[in-house]
């Protein structure tokens, strides 16, 4: 029989040199099943499978050369163990990382989930077709995978990953509307429609939260919110997988009475808190392009151009540290947010209020050098 085995010593591997008539060519075949020949048993296992294919006629070399890597075979099966425990968007991200941009990577760069290395991972991140912030997100994608390898003990330590700067991400400055255009926008929208768009205003919410609200969670004065839409799907769950208690807010309860009679007129039996009443949807909901396309039409007639999301809770966020005066902590007591920096942003934007400050201390240094000067002449 043909073949035999070696030993690779500068790589500590085992393989099976094969002499292949057809290419007139010898290839050393180093995987067997997708896995590195570390010991010789596996050498031998791997001859004996090359040898019986000879014996029944079916032996092609491409069978053993083009071993897939280990790396793909386990970001194919990591994403459906995790499918359960994840959001339904955070699954279509990661199966777009894995289909479009780590799949071809380890299809052509045939390493084990092991030898994910630091300079991998460099590389990687070179060869992703999309800007900083795409190239983050899957990278994060592969950094979760390795993460859940090494608690399964598949691999011994996560390698390191691109440092933040490496990934040359552009921090764009927050969009947002003053109080009095935001107010503007949303008297706009029809009144049947407004509820929403001043819950959104009033509480600082995600609209996919507020879109998801049921009727079950609010006791008259508390909004429990922890429930949301993520890609289409109705989850128990917040993107962040916090629950958060907001109080109702006195100015809103005029439109919770109108969303009341709204519903009352309507005779809809929905367990959602705020119905579409030309919705398609069981329980007719609102859904992200209903709202999108009711707070564009606004924008349209009040010459405004901003999207629904940083024209609603960015824009009361940013007004309530630039316009109102309050500082980042009440903000984040606020929005419940869990990070400051995460509100530290609404700080940032308005030079208006910057330069208003720094005048303010202008004119107290000089009221103090005036102070200074009348004390020295007396």
């Amino acid at each position: 029989m043909k073949g035999k085995i070696g030993y690779a010593d500068h790589v500590k591997r085992y393989y099976v040199s094969w002499y292949y008539a057809v290419h007139q060519k010898t290839y050393k075949v180093y995987h067997y099943k997708g896995e590195l020949l570390y010991d010789r048993r596996m050498a031998e296992k791997l001859l004996a499978c090359m040898q019986a294919d000879v014996e029944k006629g079916v032996f092609h070399i491409e069978h053993y050369t083009r071993t897939p890597s280990s790396v793909v075979i386990y970001l194919k099966e990591w994403i459906e163990i995790v499918k359960p425990t994840i959001s339904p968007a955070t699954y279509k991200d990661y199966e777009n990382s894995i289909k479009n941009h780590l799949i071809p990577f380890f299809e052509v760069n045939l390493i084990q989930l092991h030898e994910i290395q630091y300079d991998t991972n460099m590389n990687l991140l070179n060869k992703i077709d999309r800007e900083g912030k795409g190239k983050q997100n899957v990278m994060s994608c592969l950094h979760a995978c390795l993460d859940f390898a090494w608690r399964s003990g598949r691999i011994p330590v996560v390698p390191p990953f691109p440092k933040k700067k490496d990934y040359n991400i552009i921090e764009k400055p927050i969009e947002w509307v003053p109080e009095d255009r935001q107010q503007n926008i949303i008297k706009a929208i029809p009144t049947e429609h407004q509820p929403i768009f001043w819950f959104l205003k009033y509480h600082l919410r995600r609209p996919a939260e507020a879109m998801s609200l049921h009727k079950v969670d609010f006791d008259g004065e508390m909004f429990v919110i922890h429930r949301s839409f993520s890609a289409k799907q109705l989850t128990n769950r917040t993107k962040t997988g916090e629950i958060h208690y907001i109080p109702i807010v006195e100015e809103f309860r005029p439109y919770l009475e109108i969303e009341k009679e709204k519903q009352r007129l309507l005779s809809l039996v929905s367990p959602y808190f705020f119905i579409n009443p030309t919705g398609k949807m069981i329980g007719n909901h609102y859904t992200h392009n209903v709202l999108s396309k009711l707070w564009k039409d606004a924008c349209l007639k009040t010459g405004e151009s901003i999207k629904l999301y940083p024209g609603t809770k960015h824009s009361s966020c940013s007004q309530m540290i630039n316009e109102h005066g309050y500082s980042v902590d009440e903000v984040q007591m606020a929005t419940d947010h869990a990070r400051r920096e995460s509100v530290k942003k609404y700080a940032k934007v308005e030079i208006s209020a910057r330069k208003a400050i720094l005048e303010k201390r202008v004119i107290k240094l000089k009221e103090a050098g005036m102070s200074l000067e009348r004390k020295w002449r007396n």
